[in-house]
């Protein structure tokens, strides 16, 4: 895999992490995760005339894809109420990054060679690792939501990946993805409370919903260029070391502690990081 596509896997994964520990450290989570899909949606917007639109056969995957993964913020949201961000978030990403691999082979025909393969394992491995070392803390319904919540991650991103590539442009599909999204997901809100309602969302999150926004797209125009370029498993674990990057958010801003299974499993992710590179 090349350098180039490894590093923008990995900037992706920062900014995912980044954004998701942003509203996990909101007063109103789920209010904070509502107002940056907003504004997520209104960036999306404006870049259309800029972008265009994708081909329509990227609208069967886009279709596909708006479902699971408004289904997994909707499950991710319901783990946060079971389990820390420390821990659910390791369970979703982690469990997601096995997932994909025989979904990638089912959908795409895609098979990793061996030493992706290895190196995909030793991701999963890592993230995994983050997640048990809070397992005797995590109730039994804050794992369920999270593993329904990494079901979910893993069908949008191999939906998201063979959709950017059948789109002829990921700009293209992104943006138009944000928009949607932002609409479906005030569509299911329409009858809750603040978090329900665009504009109320908006001003009782402020900038900082602005902020997580552009975060959140960068993000994902990231990892869409680099699955339209790369196998989607590989890039979708590189990606998945957002659990990583999490942990280290966790303890420099939610001043979460550290310990030994977080520091091997940083490193485990950099050797898997190195095989995917060399696979």
């Amino acid at each position: 895999m090349d350098s180039l596509l490894v590093a923008a896997a990995l900037l992706s994964a920062l900014l995912h992490a980044g954004w998701n520990a942003a509203a996990k450290a909101h007063a109103d989570t789920p209010q904070a995760m509502a107002a940056q899909m907003y504004a997520a949606g209104s960036i999306g917007l404006a870049a259309l005339p800029w972008a265009g639109l994708p081909d329509a056969r990227a609208l069967p995957w886009m279709a596909v894809s708006v479902g699971f993964s408004l289904g997994a913020v909707a499950l991710l949201l319901r783990a946060y109420r079971h389990a820390g961000f420390g821990i659910a978030y390791p369970v979703t990403r982690g469990a997601s990054v096995m997932l994909v691999v025989p979904l990638a082979a089912a959908l795409a025909g895609e098979w990793p060679r061996p030493l992706g393969l290895a190196g995909v394992a030793l991701v999963a491995a890592a993230v995994l690792a983050l997640a048990l070392r809070g397992a005797g803390a995590v109730s039994r319904p804050g794992l369920g939501w999270a593993l329904a919540a990494a079901a979910c991650t893993a069908a949008y991103v191999v939906s998201d990946a063979r959709g950017a590539r059948a789109s002829g442009s990921p700009l293209a599909y992104g943006c138009l993805l944000s928009v949607i999204n932002a609409l479906v997901w005030g569509w299911t809100q329409r009858g809750a409370g603040g978090s329900g309602s665009p504009l109320r969302a908006l001003r009782a999150v402020g900038a900082k919903a602005w902020a997580m926004a552009l975060a959140a797209v960068a993000s994902y125009l990231l990892i869409l260029w680099v699955w339209s370029h790369a196998p989607i498993a590989l890039g979708s674990a590189l990606r998945d070391t957002s659990a990583l990057w999490a942990a280290l958010i966790a303890v420099l801003w939610l001043k979460e502690p550290i310990d030994r299974i977080t520091l091997a499993a940083l490193a485990l992710a950099f050797a898997g990081a190195v095989l995917i590179r060399l696979g």
